[in-house]
């Protein structure tokens, strides 16, 4: 039996090919109605975890999904009462905290958490924090649309309206974009999947250091009378909504640099077209969060405000797990077309079915997942296990019951 695909040999039991992941009992010849990093969802599907944790959706996503849901639900408990501080500190964090474990969990950063989490993460962190402290401190422009008692202070202002919605989205891709391209560019994390990740801490941590200053004020101003709705509307705003906004726009444009199977592709047009895909988002997410805070009393523009930023994220995560799909795919034929072995294509068994992998696998053929979407083995133990010469390998171990003859040198030395 042959697939139709790409031609490769398969056992006549094979619901996929396991070398371009072909649906051989559906006929689906692209492949679009399973999604190949989690086979039992649709591409076209608001599936968070397994789109920007593409690496962990096979083995346990409920674990990520489950920590989501606990600090959402902590953060808008504390908003609900009015202890602010508490409820922005954690939803500043709860994201770049969850991420930072998937981090650790898959290995993605190959035994260099430093330079990973520094370029990914801190670099980002920290320029956001500067660029953010730069526009809302010296530049004359007023970024509080209401006064204390919460009336409007005016209308849309365009000099405030073309710094919020175009200088500050631009420059901000344009930060979010440097850890990223950097750590992609190295052979360790050229990997397609490798780069949406880095692209998804950048945006988080430029969404959390950005909120950290912008909301100085409620983390240190203590307990303030409860106003459950404006308040729990700020926190899901200011603390899921928009990272996740931020994350999975850079995390697009990153992976058109990293590109389809090996090597990166680097700065191509289609690099460019993702980064302007990454800048129109935030362009059109910050254009609609500054028109709708004119829009009745804050309880009505905030609720409003946490409705678009979910708009836009559905869209993200749709055009998200399209390329994630394409890239695997077309990625796996391209393998497959110039023979080529896959990486990690060792004997083994699959991490979400747990059914035997046959040699060289880039799919499993009972259930159709992507061998990219796990875990990266340890290079440190990897790198030990492997001898460095020929001769340095270590001698074989007896077999059970076998018995070992010792060797005479002198008998050696007279044979020779």
């Amino acid at each position: 039996m042959h697939c139709s695909r790409c031609q490769s040999p398969v056992p006549e039991v094979a619901h996929f090919c396991h070398h371009c992941g072909q649906d051989l009992v559906s006929g689906d010849e692209r492949g679009r109605r399973r999604f190949a990093v989690q086979p039992d969802e649709p591409v076209a599907s608001f599936a968070l975890i397994s789109s920007i944790m593409p690496r962990e959706a096979g083995r346990h996503p409920q674990t990520y999904r489950t920590a989501f849901t606990i600090t959402l639900v902590v953060a808008l408990v504390a908003a609900i009462f009015g202890a602010l501080p508490i409820a922005v500190l954690i939803a500043a964090f709860a994201i770049p905290i969850v991420y930072i474990t998937y981090l650790y969990d898959v290995n993605l950063w190959e035994d260099a958490p430093l330079a990973v989490t520094g370029l990914a993460f801190g670099l980002t962190g920290l320029v956001a924090a500067l660029f953010t402290a730069l526009w809302t401190g010296l530049l004359p422009l007023t970024t509080t649309l209401r006064g204390p008692n919460g009336d409007l202070l005016g209308g849309p202002q365009w000099g405030t309206f073309l710094i919020l919605a175009i200088l500050v989205p631009v420059v901000g891709e344009a930060i979010r974009q440097v850890g990223p391209v950097l750590l992609a560019s190295r052979p360790a994390f050229d990997d397609l999947m490798d780069g949406v990740t880095f692209g998804v801490v950048s945006g988080v941590a430029y969404a959390c250091f950005d909120t950290l200053v912008r909301h100085w004020a409620l983390l240190t101003g203590g307990l303030v009378a409860p106003q459950p709705a404006q308040f729990a509307s700020l926190v899901f705003l200011e603390g899921f909504v928009k990272p996740l906004v931020m994350g999975t726009a850079t995390g697009l444009a990153v992976a058109e640099f990293s590109g389809l199977g090996k090597g990166y592709d680097g700065f191509t047009p289609r690099y460019f077209g993702g980064v302007g895909l990454a800048v129109g988002t935030n362009v059109l997410y910050a254009t609609g969060i500054y028109l709708l805070g004119y829009v009745g009393s804050p309880n009505v523009a905030l609720p409003l405000q946490a409705m678009w930023g979910l708009l836009i994220l559905g869209g993200l995560i749709i055009r998200l797990r399209t390329v994630l799909q394409t890239g695997l795919m077309e990625g796996a034929l391209e393998a497959a077309a110039k023979a080529e072995q896959p990486v990690d294509a060792e004997q083994g068994f699959c991490v979400r079915c747990e059914m035997p992998l046959l040699p060289g696998s880039a799919f499993c053929s009972a259930c159709g997942v992507s061998m990219r979407a796990r875990a990266k083995a340890p290079v440190l133990a990897a790198t030990a296990a492997t001898p460095t010469a020929a001769g340095d390998a270590p001698p074989p171990e007896p077999d059970e019951g076998q018995t070992v003859v010792p060797v005479d040198e002198s008998d050696v030395e007279e044979e020779k």
